[in-house]
């Protein structure tokens, strides 16, 4: 008997699973059935551009919680206080830039990224010490992480207004992001291209780390059955740590990227995107990273084709994605095993 070929032989056994293509195909649709709603070729596709931008930022804010969730099973409805503080930090980054950012030209690019890097920062140091004092005590309870992290919250944008007062802030972009490209009788925000571009730079960060990395390998391994990996050698509490602290980083960065998009900043902006978060969450899969991908996309679409072709429709446009979706499949569209 040949020892060696049998490894290669029965690994040829097992089969490979399929990659589910509908989701996919019915974000491709949505965008097919809005063209000839719109009517015009060029209006559509600002608009198209325009929903995939948003949805990629509300990816980025999303992404922190669904990574908290997926892999740490916490529902963390203080995640707000995140998006608010990485914005209000991005306010006192580029105000004290100012004379920088008046340059022009790339040196203000350089105040935008040091102000999202700061956010990250800061939001990631204080998501180190919100898990370690709210969280870290309710692991398992569900209705109490509810209950403590929205009390988190709260406090937090208390001491958000006590630093930073509690009237809303301006915060316009840099004359370099401002205006938009030109493609045919098309407008392409040049601030959109690239709150785009860094939202498919962390999906696909997130996507490689979790999928071809140790630690990703670690972290879901620690999910799937905790106490054989740390018989193993390894410190899961510290791994799950680390998870928190890059999603509430990664709050802090999509908070910086939405007050950027809004041009303005107020302490209830992170509650206010709460819900927004979970409806992405919900239509996506809990806990799934590319369903929240494809989530995020879903909704930044149908809030900007719904708000072009029937504006007192678009409060509910999102809703009732939701309800079409989970209709269709009750779990979201990428359910996470055994969840």
């Amino acid at each position: 008997m040949n020892t060696t070929t049998m490894p290669a032989a029965a690994a040829a056994e097992i089969p490979k699973a399929r990659f589910d293509w509908k989701p996919i195909v019915l974000l491709l649709a949505l965008m097919a059935l809005a063209l000839p709603a719109v009517g015009s070729p060029s209006s559509w596709l600002t608009l198209t551009v325009a929903g995939l931008a948003m949805g990629l930022i509300i990816f980025v804010i999303a992404s922190g919680l669904t990574l908290v969730f997926g892999l740490m099973d916490v529902l963390n409805f203080g995640h707000g206080v995140f998006i608010a503080l990485g914005a209000f930090m991005a306010t006192s980054v580029m105000g004290g830039m100012a004379g920088f950012i008046g340059q022009g030209g790339w040196q203000s690019l350089v105040a935008v990224f040091a102000a999202m890097g700061v956010a990250m920062a800061v939001a990631g140091a204080v998501g180190w010490a919100f898990e370690r004092v709210i969280v870290r005590p309710v692991y398992g309870l569900h209705l109490k992480q509810i209950l403590i992290t929205m009390g988190g919250m709260i406090v937090g944008e208390e001491i958000i207004k006590v630093i930073w007062g509690p009237l809303p802030i301006a915060l316009p972009l840099p004359e370099i992001l401002r205006g938009a490209y030109l493609l045919g009788d098309a407008a392409i925000e040049k601030y959109r291209l690239l709150a785009g571009g860094i939202g498919l730079v962390v999906f696909a960060l997130l996507a490689w780390t979790l999928a071809r990395t140790k630690i990703g390998l670690l972290i879901r391994a620690g999910v799937q059955d905790r106490e054989m990996v740390e018989s193993l050698g390894y410190r899961i509490r510290r791994l799950f740590v680390g998870v928190f602290v890059a999603g509430s980083a990664l709050a802090g960065l999509g908070g910086v990227l939405w007050a950027l998009y809004q041009q303005n900043v107020s302490v209830q902006m992170g509650a206010q995107i709460n819900v927004l978060l979970f409806i992405v969450i919900i239509i996506g899969g809990l806990g799934s990273t590319l369903g929240c991908f494809v989530g995020a996309l879903l909704v930044g679409l149908m809030a900007n084709y719904t708000g072009f072709l029937a504006p007192k429709v678009a409060l509910f446009s999102n809703i009732a994605l939701m309800v079409a979706v989970l209709l269709w499949r009750p779990q979201g569209l990428y359910p996470v095993t055994n969840r």
